[in-house]
């Protein structure tokens, strides 16, 4: 158990996923290692047809992610990326070959 701003929580408190490592690949896609020391690729084709990320879609946009206070972002901070959903849906990058 523990204690947030005074709310009882069960079970033990997970650290938050934090992004501490990325580099961009070939194919709109991201090898990301995590502060969970697991490493895993990341298909972003599927985001581009959302307006938000569009931009992306300029393969030296894309190309220009970096991470800022563990989390990825692209053009200062307009375009981000939770480290959830690269975590929960990226691929082991242990198998590159899947990736």
């Amino acid at each position: 158990m523990y204690i947030i701003d005074g709310i009882a929580y069960a079970g033990d408190m997970k650290p938050a996923i934090k992004v501490s490592g990325i580099r961009p690949l070939s194919d709109y896609k991201l090898w990301v290692r995590f502060n969970t020391g697991e490493a895993k690729v990341y298909d972003c084709k599927p985001l581009l047809e959302k307006a938000g990320f569009a931009p992306l879609k300029d393969i030296a946009v894309f190309n220009g992610v970096y991470i800022d206070y563990g989390i990825a972002v692209w053009l200062n901070g307009d375009i981000d990326i939770s480290p959830n959903e690269l975590f929960e849906n990226g691929v082991s990058a242990e198998y590159p070959e899947i990736a």
